[in-house]
């Protein structure tokens, strides 16, 4: 089987979270990515934590089948080094503190002067030019620039986002950018310099709120858990202590809401909660009705009433239970994978194509494909030993 990347290789000067999401979506395509790290300590999500036997949970998550070369940028051999690397590649992709990139002779416009075919991928905070343009950015940071942190939380406490969100937001349009790329230059023959920003991407997902704000005159409230502007939508507690979560998106689900959930058919007609705008403006004479009802049952039953009713619901589930989730075993989407630190279970990617089955290769080492692909640069062996002893790699 050939992957639909296979003969595409990726050059990655990555760290961190955006940029190895990026590339590591387009390794399980079939793409040839190799990463470029800092020899020593390498990708500093290297270090994030030790909780995966050891190893970054982090790292483990957006490295899974790459090769890592060390390679210390400053060394006056590194430009000669990358300069090889280059002409064989397809895509360089980058998420350097801002303005590394140029200052390495890496900008996009000097390499598609010395290479017209290539993809070239920049990752920033916020852009290469603005106020913003050489400020410095973390995932939290950014989710508090784009308002995200402001309508995130409980009416006291505004919160973050637990998962990277910001990385990954940019992570994804780099990667979808990068295949829109490859495809513009099947029909042209041209390579492409294109960047994303943490800012822009995450400031996409935030444009509905933003749009609330700025025409609503108020933001969404922060609401929790619950839906900030449907209702019902949200965790309700049952009587046996356990949390599900439901949500009404119509007046169809309301009223079987009413008669199969809350045994009150007639509820679905009372003009305070005959719509949503209604239940909102309503939420303090609704919310009572309902929770009575929905206390007087365990969760088995209240989800059962929910599911026949055919009113969308969950349960509240931790991390580790969604790691042993039922539907994740019965759909086959687990594999192992190995590691420096030994066999490892790997999750499948979320797109499933007839005919495509994902690369599932090993998280590399710090610098363990070093030797091997500066060899297939013709470097020989006693070149790298002095490389290796100058600290270069």
């Amino acid at each position: 089987m050939i992957l639909p990347l296979e003969g595409i290789l990726v050059v990655s000067l990555e760290q961190a979270v955006a940029a190895p999401f990026a590339s590591r979506q387009l390794a399980d395509l079939g793409a040839r990515v190799i990463k470029v790290e800092r020899p020593g300590a390498g990708d500093f999500a290297r270090a994030y934590d030790n909780k995966v036997k050891g190893m970054s949970a982090y790292f483990i998550w957006l490295n899974r089948s790459k090769e890592s070369l060390t390679l210390d940028l400053k060394h006056k051999e590194a430009p000669r080094i990358l300069s090889r690397l280059l002409e064989r590649a397809d895509v360089f992709l980058q998420n350097l503190a801002p303005g590394a990139a140029a200052r390495l002779g890496l900008s996009g416009h000097a390499l598609l002067t010395q290479h017209p075919r290539l993809i070239v991928c920049n990752i920033s905070g916020y852009g290469s030019d603005g106020p913003y343009g050489s400020k410095k950015a973390y995932d939290l940071l950014v989710q508090c620039e784009t308002g995200l942190v402001s309508i995130t939380g409980t009416p006291d406490t505004p919160s973050k986002v637990a998962i990277s969100i910001a990385d990954i937001a940019a992570g994804m349009y780099a990667y979808s950018g990068v295949l829109t790329a490859l495809y513009h230059r099947e029909k042209t023959g041209r390579g492409t310099a294109f960047e994303v920003s943490m800012f822009e991407a995450l400031g996409e997902w935030m444009t509905q709120p933003g749009y609330f704000a700025a025409y609503g005159g108020s933001a969404p409230p922060r609401s929790g858990a619950s839906h900030a502007s449907i209702y019902p939508y949200g965790p309700f507690r049952t009587g046996d202590g356990k949390t599900v979560f439901f949500g009404i998106q119509n007046e169809r689900q309301w009223a079987n809401f009413c008669a199969d959930v809350l045994g009150q058919p007639e509820l679905a007609n009372n003009p305070r909660f005959d719509s949503n705008t209604e239940r909102i403006n309503n939420r303090a004479a609704l919310a009572p009705v309902i929770e009575r009802c929905i206390l007087q049952r365990d969760a088995q039953e209240v989800l059962a009433r929910l599911d026949e009713a055919q009113i969308p619901n969950a349960r509240l589930n931790s991390a580790q239970e969604f790691w042993n989730h039922p539907q994740l075993q019965a759909r086959g989407r687990w594999r192992e994978i190995d590691s420096p630190v030994g066999s490892l279970k790997s999750m499948l990617p979320p797109v499933t194509m007839e005919g495509v089955i994902p690369r599932m290769g090993p998280v590399p080492a710090l610098g363990q494909h070093t030797r091997e692909i500066l060899k297939e640069l013709g470097y020989t062996g006693d070149a790298i030993d002095q490389l290796a002893s100058g600290a270069a790699i």
